[in-house]
């Protein structure tokens, strides 16, 4: 007979996805490793997760605002009515399939985290190594069963052993975002320049610290939240601007923001505007604060279409516009550990400052919709605790 688990879950089949918010707790069947069955769980991995980050695309399922398309397509494919959410994690590995174990040297018992996307090492962009934008990837959590459950089970190949003696456990558990803000601070070569960060939500706050742990001089944080604010200046924001609410909707550029990021440049701009929200204002907010021959990182999502100002100013100024998705795998696994592990401080800064010491840890087992719905409207970053 069939063990069952508890896990948070979208179900198509009883939540109308124009109509409805949240997930529900509900016992599924627990994940096994059966390769006389299924040949791929040779190369599978069993994982107890310990924590589980909620993440932005999580609150986007939550309230139904985006990747719903590919939960319905994934679902459809796979011929079931529910997904398993979350991508977040890190847990220990209890059972592994014997290629995984021989051929990735995974041991029972290994503490890890994991790669959200699941890659097909064929696809032209993986065989060149522009495996990040691999052409037929499956996001856990999303179009694969994800961490907010009991027990996952991943493929041996997405999974980064995480050594907890060096980074906490709690933090562990949001290298993966954490790694989205290395991959958009090493896009190009922050070292010695003026950095504008449009939106310090979770992504924008980590890029602060990453920012000025790779030599940036300057860094300035355009926020409207005032508790983000405040973290953002803890976090090492050199000047923060609150943009008016009433542009937020809005299309061009808002010359209160654009007028004070040139104040604070004595009139040239920054070298590095990265943009956070997606917002179209946002968008041309960035373009329009970058220095002639400066550089725009593209990294917030907003599905439709967007309007570009005077296109023939960004050509003449020459400014380069650079699209951010995802952690290079496995480079930017590689500097995360570099930065977590090592003297900057950002371990305990976001243990101290973003996690509040604890305060949003949030525990599965005592999921309650409309308190969890609090957290994560109150929170920047919420981590489940499954202990």
């Amino acid at each position: 007979m069939a063990e069952f688990m508890k896990a948070l879950i979208y179900d198509k089949s009883k939540m109308d996805w124009d109509s409805s918010i949240g997930f529900e707790m509900a016992e599924v069947p627990k994940p096994t490793l059966e390769p006389h069955n299924n040949i791929e769980d040779l190369n599978n991995v069993i994982i107890k997760p310990k924590f589980a980050g909620v993440c932005g695309s999580d609150r986007g399922i939550w309230f139904r605002k985006s990747f719903g398309d590919m939960i319905y397509e994934s679902l459809d494919a796979e011929g079931k009515d529910y997904r398993i959410i979350g991508h977040e994690l890190l847990g220990e590995i209890i059972e592994i399939g014997d290629k995984a174990k021989r051929e990735l040297g995974l041991e029972v018992g290994d503490i890890v985290s994991a790669e959200s996307h699941i890659i097909c090492g064929t696809c032209y962009q993986c065989k060149i190594g522009d495996n990040h934008v691999c052409e037929k990837n499956y996001i856990i959590g999303i179009s694969y069963d994800g961490c907010f459950a009991e027990y996952i089970k991943l493929p041996g190949n997405v999974l980064w052993p995480t050594n907890t003696q060096k980074i906490r456990p709690e933090v562990a558990a949001v290298q993966e975002p954490f790694g989205n803000a290395v991959h958009a601070c090493t896009k190009v070569n922050l070292r010695g320049k003026r950095v504008a960060i449009f939106g310090c939500g979770t992504i924008g706050l980590f890029a602060i610290m990453v920012a000025k742990a790779f030599g940036a001089t300057m860094v300035i944080g355009i926020e409207p939240n005032p508790k983000h604010q405040e973290m953002a200046k803890k976090l090492g924001a050199d000047f923060i601007i609150d943009p008016p609410l009433q542009a937020k909707e809005g299309l061009y550029h808002n010359p209160e923001v654009t007028n004070e990021i040139k104040k604070i440049t004595h009139g040239v701009g920054v070298d590095v505007a990265l943009e956070m929200t997606g917002l179209n204002v946002s968008i041309n907010n960035a373009i329009s604060s970058t220095r002639r021959g400066g550089d725009v990182i593209l990294f917030g999502l907003k599905s439709g279409n967007a309007i570009i100002e005077h296109i023939d100013r960004l050509i003449i100024n020459g400014i380069s516009l650079h699209s951010v998705v995802g952690r290079r795998i496995w480079e930017t696994w590689h500097y995360t550990r570099y930065l977590l592990e090592g003297n900057f401080g950002i371990n305990k800064k976001i243990w101290e400052i973003i996690l509040q010491e604890g305060e949003t840890l949030y525990p599965f087992y005592e999921f309650d919709k409309k308190s969890f719905e609090d957290a994560i409207n109150s929170n920047p970053k919420v981590v489940f605790k499954f202990d």
